[in-house]
């Protein structure tokens, strides 16, 4: 998260990540009375093996995120950077769902359009399940469809989806 800022290419490659105004990065890098009394430091300090909150922790700290900043060379966020997911499969799936159940006007548009296909999706496997039928079965019903509508000169059903046999049983 602290890195962000670079990542974003908010900050100029010779600018610390301490100069980027509205992160709590540099809130980290103070004394202990010097900072807000609801951030907590001991878990990050810990996650650098560092035993205690002193200079030179916090020195150590610094150095080691700056470090990582420069390792990096932005290729692991172009996902990010062109999409609003980055993560595991199964993370996505729950997230998509709790838009579905929760959409608000701080979801946008291709969150949105997921969320429904991931809903539809689900509701088309659950019906499958129901009817006991697999993916053939259903391919298998929708050109009988197909061809019956075609037969009847109902030539406007060629271009619904397979899905329509789902409704026709």
């Amino acid at each position: 998260m602290h890195l962000n800022p670079a990542r974003a290419k908010l900050l100029k490659p010779e600018e610390p990540l301490r100069s980027y105004r509205w992160s709590s990065w540099p809130e980290y890098l103070k004394v202990p009375g010097r900072r807000p009394a609801w951030l907590r430091v001991e878990r990050l300090l810990g996650e650098y093996h560092l035993p205690q909150d002193s200079t030179a922790g916090r020195n150590r700290l610094e150095h080691a995120l700056e470090a990582r900043r420069a390792a990096e060379d932005g290729s692991v966020y172009k996902p990010v950077r062109r999409g609003w997911f980055f993560g595991d499969k199964t993370l996505k799936e729950e997230l998509l769902a709790q838009v579905s159940a929760q959409a608000g006007g701080w979801h946008y548009g291709e969150e949105l359009r997921e969320s429904a296909e991931a809903e539809a999706e689900r509701i088309v496997a659950q019906e499958l399940r129901r009817r006991k039928w697999d993916a053939n079965s259903l391919a298998e019903r929708a050109r009988a469809i197909q061809t019956n509508s075609t037969s009847r000169g109902d030539c406007g059903s060629i271009r619904r989806s397979p899905w329509l046999a789902l409704r026709n049983d």
